[in-house]
């Protein structure tokens, strides 16, 4: 079966009349995409204000479910933790209240750099807006749809590294961030572990303070440590022998840590103490061993234990809500770039 058309059309004329209305057709979709452009900005731009630094911010109960070990509430204000008061009742530590310095607030990395790539990709789509419409406006014929399928492929890749920085790392691995980004002492007041107490504990500070992002939510991760060449003395030994003593089981348990604090800088004079490393109980490393001068930025890095660990989830209602907002908008952008994509003959790449 084939198709004739009458009357007759030159193969050339044929094919520049195909051409013409591709043409006309991507020009159509390009005035069409103004829309869905300014939109996808708006939306970017309320993005934006759920995680701008607006007093007085939103407060957070930080409480563990069922128990007492964590009891307080903190106050975020943009990507920071500007106060907060927080009971602990862990079972390895005495118990202690941990009060945020307001004066030296906590800044939460993830929400920094989600706010860098929420404030390029609106100066992206502003870009694209007044280039391309105005290039096209006063030249039909211009680059402009080339030119928006590249600025469109560079905004999604920043919104999916923004859902990703949303999302954090996996529930079910190990997040080695704390281990170099754990809360510096300085933040809270009193100021806690002063060079005293490290220096009784072997030049590491008997708790790690390390808040990150997961699935929309404030983590809170509280770590207590010990120095992994700290000598086990013979009662212990005889209690974990005979089973009159249980060490706490977690996922991080019987495991060595680098571990390098924020402010080490003031403990990096604290060695830890020398003991019987064959004394302590047999366990794996998870890390390579510190070298001389190893750690963060020339602070020294110890090797701890991690002898209790508690985790507490808090739900963000405007980080739930960014959450939602960046995943409709890359929806929405994902169907104009595939529109354009079609309309200009290429394939798109993700």
């Amino acid at each position: 079966m084939s198709v004739e058309i009458w009357p007759p059309i030159a193969p050339d004329a044929f094919k520049a009349a195909v051409e013409a209305s591709q043409a006309r057709e991507c020009e159509w979709l390009v005035q069409e995409l103004h829309d869905t452009l300014t939109n996808l900005k708006h939306g970017l731009e309320d993005c934006y204000a759920l995680l701008a630094p607006i007093d007085p911010g939103s407060t957070l109960v930080v409480s563990t479910p069922r128990n007492e070990i964590v009891k307080g509430h903190v106050t975020r204000v943009g990507t920071r933790i500007v106060k907060g008061t927080i009971h602990l009742r862990m079972r390895t530590l005495p118990p202690q209240t941990l009060t945020i310095n307001p004066d030296h607030p906590i800044h939460l990395a993830s929400l920094a750099s989600l706010h860098t790539l929420l404030t390029h990709s609106i100066d992206l789509l502003a870009l694209t807006l007044s280039y391309s419409y105005a290039s096209l406006s006063a030249n039909p014929d211009s680059s402009s749809p080339q030119f928006i399928a590249t600025q469109l492929r560079l905004l999604a890749q920043s919104l999916a590294e923004a859902s990703s920085l949303l999302k954090g790392p996996p529930l079910t691995t190990a997040d080695p961030a704390w281990t170099t980004r754990s809360v510096a002492g300085s933040h809270f007041v009193p100021p806690l572990w002063p060079p005293s107490q490290r220096h009784a504990n072997g030049g590491v500070p008997p708790l790690s303070f390390h808040l990150g992002i997961q699935d929309s939510c404030l983590v809170l991760w509280l770590r207590s440590l010990e120095p992994a060449d700290a000598p086990v003395n013979f009662g212990t030994k005889l209690a974990l022998a005979i089973g009159t003593t249980r060490r706490l089981e977690h996922d991080e348990s019987e495991r060595v840590f680098g571990f390098c604090c924020e402010d080490d800088a003031g403990a990096g004079g604290h060695a830890p103490h020398g003991g019987d490393v064959g004394a302590a109980p047999a366990r794996h490393t998870s890390f390579p061993a510190s070298t001389s001068g190893g750690g963060v930025g020339g602070k020294k890095e110890v090797e701890v234990f991690v002898r209790e660990k508690v985790r507490v989830e808090t739900a963000d209602p405007s980080l739930l809500s960014l959450s939602s907002k960046l995943t409709a908008l890359g929806t929405t952008l994902g169907v104009a770039r595939r529109n354009l994509a079609a309309v200009m003959g290429d394939e798109l790449e993700d």
